[in-house]
């Protein structure tokens, strides 16, 4: 099993955030380069305790589904969200927001995953998805960090600093 925290600084306000990042069309458009989109569940706007939403996407050139739902939800300072069905033997995704002491927000997340197929899913979580899984997160985040930003009427880019 793999596990790893990302934290983002975004100029914006923890409830902003927050909602952004549990809405279906600002995920579909952070995830665009792997034209991943919502085909059952919400499939659009704004999530809740106990929604769910299947994703349809590719990665690595292999097609692929995943059902997750929201399984915690504290607003606004965090939220789970676990796989129910699809590539994962088990997939488990913190959310945690939190004010920066200068009217933005930090944005931490703490994923945890397992591939499928025992010993071979092990060398593939080595041979690639340890590398990968976090710069996905990455490249979400940071489209949501601009997006956060704009719509806070700040400058994109002030907030930023994920790690």
């Amino acid at each position: 099993m793999t596990r790893f925290e990302l934290v983002t600084r975004i100029a914006a306000p923890v409830p902003l955030v927050f909602d952004l990042s549990l809405d279906v069309d600002a995920h579909t458009a952070s995830m665009a380069r792997s034209g991943e989109r919502a085909v059952a569940g919400v499939t659009s706007g704004g999530m809740a305790l106990g929604d769910s939403v299947t994703w349809r996407a590719r990665h690595f050139g292999v097609a692929w589904r995943m059902t997750s739902r929201i399984t915690a939800y504290d607003h606004p300072t965090h939220f789970v969200d676990e796989q129910t069905a699809g590539p994962f033997h088990h997939w488990w995704h913190a959310h945690h927001f939190a004010p920066d002491g200068h009217g933005g927000t930090l944005m931490r997340d703490e994923i945890d995953f397992q591939a499928p197929l025992g010993p071979l899913g092990r060398l593939a979580e080595r041979a690639a998805l340890d590398r990968y899984m976090p710069h996905l997160i990455r490249e979400r985040n940071e489209h949501l960090r601009v997006v956060a930003e704009r719509e806070a009427g700040g400058t994109p880019g002030s907030g930023a600093g994920g790690r």
